[in-house]
């Protein structure tokens, strides 16, 4: 029952979140609107991490600024690694576009990646410092839980938009 209430309330923010994006989608709002989305989905994952693996107030006193902290640095990068990625679709649009303008905005793409790959690693080892063995267990199925929940939520936003699924992405 805690977990099917936990989802609804998770779908509604989504849902929400999704509907003030569209409507803001071609406003120079929109840019505030996802980063309020991101912040509230950011803040849900902690309140439900807590829950999920049965926090102390001490753990959570101490883990929540440091994942907080970590949370926003990655937020920032992937701002940077969206633009990127959309100057590299301008780029490969132009047929005169020359490799070297493409080969730093890759090289840039390849470093933002592996700094969000290390932020991911410093905030797990941060998490295995400060929590139990069976904490860290609960961590892994949280995380797998966290973001299949998110997707189907996603999906059914979309669909109640007339959007498509989202489908998983193909190496």
């Amino acid at each position: 029952m805690k977990t099917k209430s936990i989802g609804i309330i998770l779908a509604a923010v989504l849902v929400l979140g999704a509907a003030a994006f569209g409507q803001n989608r071609g406003q120079m709002g929109g840019g505030q609107n996802r980063e309020r989305v991101r912040d509230n989905l950011a803040t849900l994952r902690l309140l439900r991490l807590t829950q999920a693996l049965d926090l102390t107030e001490e753990q959570t006193a101490k883990i929540f600024p440091t994942v907080n902290r970590i949370e926003k640095e990655k937020a920032r990068i992937q701002r940077d690694l969206s633009a990127e990625i959309r100057n590299l679709r301008a780029l490969l649009k132009d047929p005169a576009a020359k490799d070297d303008k493409i080969l730093p905005l890759l090289k840039s793409l390849k470093a933002g990646r592996e700094e969000v790959r290390a932020l991911d690693a410093e905030i797990e080892a941060y998490l295995e410092a400060n929590l139990t063995t069976a904490q860290s267990a609960k961590y892994v199925l949280f995380n797998i839980d966290f973001m299949r929940n998110l997707t189907d939520a996603v999906n059914r936003a979309g669909a109640l938009r007339g959007n498509a699924p989202l489908s998983p992405i193909k190496k």
